[in-house]
């Protein structure tokens, strides 16, 4: 009987509420696999927004780990932007794959890092950069956008900030306080975790209190 290779998903999408979920990206990416004789031995989804930097996405951090340490062969993942904000978030991801001999597979761009044949694919890192960059630039015109539009709301007389009475949900202060709650977790004291995450002690206790650390 021929192994199959052993493959990971990740998958992830920038709300952390119902408005968007990662079972489409986990559906194809498994139906992918099954079709290209791969196993798949780890599934890994995050709900964190795309504005966030590499080090703050700890479950990819845990899925890279996870696939270096247990011998699996391929990471799948939707699209190129699912593994970094900019083009140099997403080269590191790939060049930490390359160096332990991991594939990456990209679904929506058709890209894969090694070639069937085990050949790297000497294209790889031109084509990362060019779609890394036009990804970037789209994120700056939506960035733009959205301003132009709250200037004029605010010129119009319109009011930012969250209503009154409003609160935050738990999934939002999980995302906002992800570093605080990982440090308590580790076993860092309050005050420790106050300085390592730059908020005070009291926020901190809250946190601890709340999430029952």
């Amino acid at each position: 009987m021929i192994k199959m290779k052993a493959a990971v998903i990740y998958a992830r999408v920038s709300s952390t509420g119902e408005r968007q979920s990662t079972s489409r990206q986990v559906a194809d990416l498994t139906d992918y696999a099954n079709r290209n004789g791969l196993e798949v031995v780890g599934v890994y989804e995050e709900h964190i927004s795309g504005a966030k930097r590499n080090e703050e996405r700890a479950v990819l951090a845990e899925c890279i780990n996870y696939a270096v340490t247990n011998g699996v062969e391929v990471v799948l993942f939707s699209e190129l932007s699912r593994c970094g904000r900019a083009v140099w978030e997403v080269l590191d991801t790939i060049r930490t794959l390359k160096d332990n001999g991991i594939n990456a597979y990209f679904q929506k761009e058709g890209l894969s890092l090694f070639s069937a044949d085990g050949k790297e694919n000497p294209y790889l890192a031109v084509m990362v950069s060019v779609l890394g960059v036009c990804a970037q630039i789209e994120r700056e015109n939506i960035t733009y956008r959205l301003n132009s539009g709250r200037a004029k709301y605010i010129a119009d007389g319109g009011k930012l900030g969250r209503k009154i009475g409003s609160v935050k949900t738990k999934e939002r202060k999980q995302e906002e306080y992800g570093k605080v709650i990982r440090s308590l977790r580790a076993g860092k004291s309050i005050r420790d975790t106050a300085a390592i995450c730059g908020v005070s002690a009291s926020t901190v206790q809250r946190v601890k209190k709340e999430f029952g650390i």
